[in-house]
């Protein structure tokens, strides 16, 4: 089976969960610059940059992985459906974080959407795999994914430190976007 269908239909979900994290997005009251950094709206922006660009990171990832991909299956389907619930949960869990200033729980909750969107990445790749075979471009693209598998453990540590102080866990969220900002080149030399 193609690849396209699976690729136009990723694209439009992403598109459309940022579009609806843009739109959750409060407008000041108030016209100066100092309007947008008031607690409430600052710690919101804030959430939400973040999230915009994890979302940028996993679209341009997942652009690059399927460039390298020749036929997609059931399960590879289903794999990007997974892929894209978790991702889906990011409006959710971005809000309730800004929302609340970084308290303990939602920080937690955003921590886990993101361990939970890893994992699903993880599948959706060795899924790939599975179609492709060890022996092909596709894994030799994929390596041992040492990136993938250390943001895994990163989250989880970040998730149990969150409940030493919320910023400490926010803070190495950023610190694996910041990873993972530059594309993965992998999959671009496959192409």
């Amino acid at each position: 089976m193609g690849k396209g269908r699976l690729e136009a239909f990723s694209d439009a979900v992403i598109a459309i969960i940022i579009t609806i994290m843009v739109l959750e997005l409060k407008i000041p009251q108030g016209a100066s610059l100092a309007d947008l950094a008031k607690d409430e709206l600052g710690s919101i922006f804030l959430s939400y940059i973040l999230s915009f660009v994890y979302l940028a990171i996993y679209w341009n990832n997942h652009h690059h992985m399927m460039h390298a991909v020749h036929r997609v299956t059931g399960r590879v389907l289903w794999a990007n459906v997974h892929l894209l619930f978790w991702l889906s949960l990011i409006p959710f869990t971005t809000g309730w974080m800004g929302e609340n200033h970084f308290l303990q729980w939602p920080v937690a909750l955003y921590g886990l959407n993101l361990l939970m969107a890893g994992v699903a990445y993880y599948f959706l790749a060795h899924s790939l795999l599975s179609v492709h075979g060890k022996d092909s471009t596709f894994a030799k693209a994929l390596g041992n994914d040492w990136k993938g598998k250390i943001s895994i453990v990163i989250y989880a540590v970040a998730i149990a430190l969150c409940f030493v102080h919320p910023l400490i866990a926010f803070s190495i969220y950023v610190l694996v976007a910041a990873m993972w900002f530059i594309p993965d080149k992998r999959f671009e030399k496959a192409e």
